[in-house]
């Protein structure tokens, strides 16, 4: 396009998105070039467009997944301690508040580590006023990772599937383990429970997204670290029939862009 106005097609995944009008003396393969250029932006900006409404849709997935028989079992263990035992009942209650904040509250993007403990704890104390002694928990937090930035609901989905297929589906209880430490610019958490475990060809399956409904929570989360961290990072699920669940979670003990607020 030498002197004059010289309109070029812009293109975005084989469609037409606009046209570049160049108004000058540009030679034409200078020209193409920025409109291929501006189409890579294009196309960009709409694949970044696309993750954050998916981040954001599996998001407000994991939110709706709150058990209602969880909750309903909390309100009747809370009701029953209000004459016998009140100072309970409302420390229950305070946990109940918490618990449910932090799940369905709308939030930034990321919280902290030690703010997703604070929800697990209240969820925990929750669990355990519901099942008695058929729950024990063993928790292992590093002080160090209380600060590294994660995605909202990134750990307590973890917990809560551990309890809910690890103990509750066992009839007999069991034990659900949480720990979390510093492996160089690494943090690894894992959550362990010993209840009836799975085949390790449907925990792949379960991943890949083509598992029971039941298991929504660690497909998203596992994705939501992958998009967030790149794929070198997510879940990694050991298990095997009889012998209990391992779930472990990697990520960066710092990512630039990734900021608790």
């Amino acid at each position: 396009a030498r002197g004059g106005v010289a309109a070029l097609p812009v293109h975005v995944r084989d469609g037409l998105a606009g046209v570049l009008v160049i108004d000058g003396d540009v030679p034409g393969a200078a020209a193409r070039e920025a409109a291929a250029w501006v189409g890579e932006a294009l196309e960009r900006a709409q694949l970044e467009a696309s993750a954050i409404v998916a981040e954001q849709a599996e998001l407000r997935a994991l939110r709706a997944e709150i058990s209602p028989h969880f909750v309903y079992n909390s309100l009747t263990t809370i009701a029953s301690f209000v004459e016998s035992d009140p100072e309970r009942a409302r420390d229950l209650m305070l946990d109940f508040a918490a618990y449910t904040r932090h799940s369905l509250a709308r939030h930034g993007d990321y919280t902290t580590v030690s703010g997703e403990f604070a929800a697990i704890e209240a969820y925990l104390a929750l669990a355990r006023a519901v099942h008695g002694e058929k729950l024990r928990v063993q928790v292992r937090i590093a002080p160090e990772i209380l600060p590294v930035a994660v995605p909202y609901l990134a750990l307590q989905p973890l917990v809560e599937n551990a309890v809910r297929h690890g103990v509750e589906a066992t009839g007999r209880g069991g034990l659900v383990q949480v720990a979390g430490e510093a492996q160089g610019s690494e943090c690894v958490i894992t959550v362990e429970d010993d209840g009836p475990g799975m085949d390790p060809a449907y925990a792949a399956e379960v991943l890949a997204g083509r598992g029971r409904p039941g298991h929504l929570g660690l497909v998203n989360v596992d994705r939501r670290l992958r998009a967030v961290f790149g794929p070198g990072y997510g879940l990694i699920v050991e298990t095997a029939l009889g012998e209990g669940t391992r779930v472990v979670l990697r990520l960066p003990r710092f990512q630039p862009g990734v900021v608790a607020r």
